[in-house]
Order: structure tokens, then sequence, then C-alpha cells
């Protein structure tokens, strides 16, 4: 069931993002010939109105076609005045803008509404407040093949009055010998969990991480979370989201340096994260869908062919000149556009493969 979620959102994001410019195409007097989910010859199509609606073969995006897009087609003379290259800028980059639009709004309203739902982390001293929950596992950690997102930690050898005396408890599992990052401890730790209202009990080895300086089974405990109003939770969604945002955009501009070409993923890694996340968490997995909608808006911003941006890029372009751009000068931009967007991908790809094939995503 998780692969058909995954897949359903993976739809519903193409399909808004397509609905957005098919919207804003026909509001402004845009003649739209087809609207397409997925790539390629049509399998499936039914015609309403001056409109074509069909699925194509590829499930790897989807594209609405407006009359006009390229100066050159041969049009009937009754739709001329309605083609995309005759009509004010203004409406050109309106049209362009809406699917970006839409997922900026769709990974908006997600985030906005877990937050809504979670509520905002309550701190001491500027610290978070812990509860006993386990919320990840990290993969390849003693805790991977033991603990479960979901389980609440009740005490471990006896131990139960906090999570921070339960971490001190943990960090008293040396390792036989020098602490070094890796080391396993001499003696494993008995820990009591409470799932699905039953009592269980493990014992588990921590591992040495030198980064954090102690002794961990590798999970995170929950956070206190206090209720916030519909405002409050706007100002945190749009906090979270830039901070995405700035991330997301340093790692393109950077991509000629190794660390940051490594954060570079395609499609492969994102439907895989959605499917996991949903086998472990719908919650997660909505996290997850809004953030891939994010990066779809900031990714098809960028000022270049065949992507949204660079539709407005040319169309700002041409305002300032003050008169249309040669079609050719257009297309010749483009293969460098391509190019780009194929390096990208390929890269993506590279990662997700090496990833996949390795340690995995580690969300369950």
């Amino acid at each position: 069931m998780s692969y058909v979620l995954a897949f359903l959102g993976f739809v519903a994001l193409i399909i808004l993002h397509e609905f957005g410019h098919f919207a804003a195409a026909k509001a402004v007097g845009m003649r739209v010939e087809r609207f397409s989910l997925f790539m390629g010859p049509l399998l499936v199509k039914v015609r309403r109105g001056e409109t074509e609606y069909g699925i194509g073969p590829f499930p790897i995006g989807g594209y609405v076609r407006i009359t006009g897009m390229n100066p050159h087609e041969d049009i009937p003379p009754e739709v001329v005045p309605r083609a995309y290259y005759n009509q004010k800028v203004w409406k050109r980059v309106v049209v362009i803008l809406a699917g970006p639009a839409m997922n900026l709004l769709i990974a908006f309203f997600i985030v906005w509404a877990l937050v809504l739902s979670a509520g905002q982390t309550k701190t001491v001293n500027g610290q978070p407040v812990l509860n006993k929950n386990v919320t990840t596992v990290l993969s390849g950690t003693p805790a991977a093949h033991v603990l479960q997102p979901g389980d609440r930690i009740v005490s471990v050898d006896g131990v139960s009055s906090s999570p921070e005396a339960i971490r001190t408890q943990l960090g008293t599992h040396r390792c036989a010998g020098r602490q070094v990052n890796g080391c396993l401890s001499a003696t494993p730790a008995k820990v009591v969990v409470k799932r699905d209202g039953r009592l269980m009990t493990f014992e588990i080895r921590p591992r040495y991480n030198a980064t954090d300086k102690r002794p961990e089974l590798g999970f995170s405990f929950g956070t206190v979370s206090e209720p916030v109003g519909l405002t409050h939770a706007a100002s945190i969604t749009v906090s979270n989201l830039w901070s995405v945002t700035t991330r997301t955009v340093s790692t393109v501009v950077r991509i000629f340096e190794p660390q940051e070409r490594k954060q570079l993923h395609s499609i492969v890694y994102g439907y895989t994260a959605t499917q996991e996340s949903f086998a472990t968490s719908t919650t997660q997995a909505l996290w997850v869908l809004a953030l891939i909608s994010l990066s779809l808006a900031i990714i098809n911003l960028f000022p270049f062919l065949p992507l949204d941006g660079g539709h407005v890029f040319w169309a700002v372009a041409e305002k300032v000149r003050g008169k249309r751009i040669p079609f050719e000068i257009m297309e010749r931009a483009g293969v460098v556009g391509f190019v780009l967007i194929l390096m990208i991908f390929v890269i993506g790809l590279t990662n997700d493969i090496s990833t996949l094939s390795g340690p995995g995503i580690g969300l369950r």
C-alpha cells in the first residue's frame, strides 16, 4: 500500500502543478490544446471543448500545451490573437509562475497543517523538552533492527526518571579499552519498551559516537509540544520553508563542490523516501511530500529553458528590450539549459544509486 500511496502523492503534485498553468492560461484567455498527465504519446485521451486531456506512458512529469509557445507554429487565423507569444508579458509571466506557485502553496498548506496538528516544541532555557517516545531510528545502528518509531522507552537498566537520565545510563556502557568511534560497549544495556500496549525487553550494546562523545543506540527521543495558533503556525511554516529553500539553492549553485554535489538527488530518491515514509508514518510522508513539492518549485524557477524560470527570464528580457527576442536565440539558450538540467539529473541519479544500493535512506 505504501508504494501506491507514494505514487498517488507524486501524481497529485504533477496534476496540481500543471493545473496551475492550465487554470492561469484559461483565466487570461490563452488557448490550451492539451493537458497531459505523464509524458509520451497519449495512451488514453478525451476532448472537452478545445482542450484534449490525456495520460502518457512515462510517469516522469506532465505538461500543458498552450497554442503559440513556438512563434513559428502554424496556427489557424482565428486562434492567433489567443496564442501565447501574442499575449502581454505580464500574462505570460502569470501563466508560467502559476505552476511553481501551486507547488509552493501545496508545501505551505501541508506544513502549516502539520504544525497546527503537532504544535511547537516546548523549550526550557533554549533546550527542547524531551519525552520518552522514539521518533526516528537510524539505519546501521544497534537500535536499527530492535526499536521502531512509536516505541516508548520505559527504562534502561532500571533507570526511568527522564530521557536525560536514560541517556546518561546508556553512557555508562563503555567499550572495552580505548573509546574509539564505532566501538561496541563491553556490556549490553537492558532496554524496556512499550509497543502497541505490550512491554518488551531487549539487550542492546550501545556504540560509541565520537561526534557526540558518548555511547548511543541510534534513536531519537520525541519532544514535548505546545499548541500554536493559526498565525503563529503560518510564521513557523514560512521560516521552515525558507530554511529549506536557502539550502536547496545553495546546493545547486555550489554543484561543482564535491560535498554539495553529494546532496543532490533525483525523483528515484524522492519516490523511495515517500514510500518508506508512508510505510512508517503518514505524518512523516506528508512532510516528505511537502519538501518535494517545495523543491520542485525552487528547481523550476531557475532561469534556464525549458524550466518555468527560463520562460519567465525571456519574457522579462523581452519587456526590458522593448521587442520580441528572436526565437532562435532562445532555442540556443535552451540547449544550454537542457544540458545543465541533464547534468543535475545524472548527478542526482548517481547519488540515488549509491545511496539506495548502499546504506539506504534510513527512514525505517
